[in-house]
């Protein structure tokens, strides 16, 4: 749900929206903090979220919305929130699993200790003695012995059992990080990802497509968000596929902008993959899934752009939308290579 408010705060109706929602809560004296406004837009944009629901719950009883309230709501139903409760609770259960290996190992060499001291009282004592002393010393050396193995045998089995633990620890952190780093709407990477991966890649040579659905505004307004939705999760499944091959990443990089990386490919080798995204797209008819009706056919604009030398992402991002706007401005429904001024000419050589 947080990704289609954020697509909608992209659209067209992202200022009314806004706006509603600070009505909404200036009418029930609820303070503008970053938390609630999130909160409220769920609350003004959608009729059946579960934050719609926890909200009217709170209105009709009476209740005052405080921040209280609202953190909670939040903690409970926002991504954002689920994320800091569950690494908060990931790492309470990293640390009570450390607490207790601690523990385990302070028993051990404690118990480590008082048997070394018996062993040193033990040949102190045994010079001169009888057979009977030396007799009750061997058990008594024994019995510590013992109690040295068995201690020695839980922490293993501690060891083990806090081994298990910290992997299956590990594996749900790792969840969790895929789902923070992913587009609740399409499954591609989100924002976030994308701008994390594209920092890496320009490390080395690389080349980024940046993709807009072509008059998606128009077609917005004119079948509603929820179809919008249906569109933006088809084009995202057919650029999601351009990302299979090798090291590529596709991401959602905005309303109905999508970004595709190439670590190591030239743009000849993305304009091609992006070409056959574009045909593929553009050759079906898509249907509204609630009536059936015939939305026509949808198309794409991309742009293109190698990383030249000493170019940073942000310089590369912008080489890129120069070369979308280029396929917008001569027709749409194509891609386009970013063009090299002598400057970047030479940088390139």
């Amino acid at each position: 749900m947080s990704s289609d408010i954020d697509s909608l705060l992209r659209g067209a109706k992202a200022y009314e929206l806004a706006k509603k929602a600070i009505d909404a809560m200036e009418a029930h004296r609820v303070w503008p903090t970053a938390v609630n406004f999130e909160l409220w837009l769920h609350y003004v944009s959608s009729k059946d979220s579960e934050v719609t629901q926890k909200i009217a719950s709170v209105i009709e009883s009476g209740e005052q919305f405080t921040e209280q309230v609202g953190e909670e709501i939040a903690s409970k139903h926002l991504p954002s929130g689920k994320l800091s409760g569950e690494l908060i609770d990931a790492g309470k259960s990293l640390t009570e699993e450390l607490d207790s290996v601690s523990r385990a190992i302070e028993s051990a060499r404690e118990t480590s200790e008082a048997y070394g001291q018996q062993l040193a009282t033990a040949s102190e004592s045994l010079q001169g003695e009888d057979a009977e002393a030396v007799r009750v010393m061997v058990e008594t050396l024994s019995a510590a012995t013992k109690r040295v193995r068995d201690e020695n045998s839980a922490l293993e089995n501690q060891l083990a059992e806090t081994t298990d633990e910290l992997g299956k620890l590990r594996e749900h952190l790792e969840q969790v990080r895929r789902e923070a780093m992913t587009d609740g709407l399409t499954n591609l990477a989100n924002r976030k990802a994308f701008d994390e991966a594209l920092d890496s890649a320009c490390k080395g040579p690389v080349t980024l497509a940046i993709v807009d659905i072509d008059h998606f505004k128009s077609f917005n307004d004119t079948w509603g968000h929820q179809t919008g939705d249906q569109v933006i999760r088809y084009v995202a499944s057919v650029i999601g596929r351009v990302a299979e091959t090798g090291e590529r990443l596709a991401a959602r990089y905005g309303g109905e902008e999508f970004a595709v990386i190439f670590p190591g490919e030239t743009p000849g080798v993305a304009l091609q993959a992006l070409e056959q995204a574009r045909e593929e797209i553009s050759s079906r008819i898509l249907k509204r899934r609630s009536t059936n009706e015939d939305l026509g056919a949808i198309t794409i604009s991309g742009g293109i752009a190698q990383k030249l030398a000493d170019e940073t992402p942000a310089m590369l991002l912008e080489r890129a939308d120069e070369a979308l706007y280029a396929s917008k401005n001569a027709g749409r429904n194509r891609n386009t290579l970013a063009e090299l001024d002598e400057a970047s000419k030479a940088r390139a050589a």
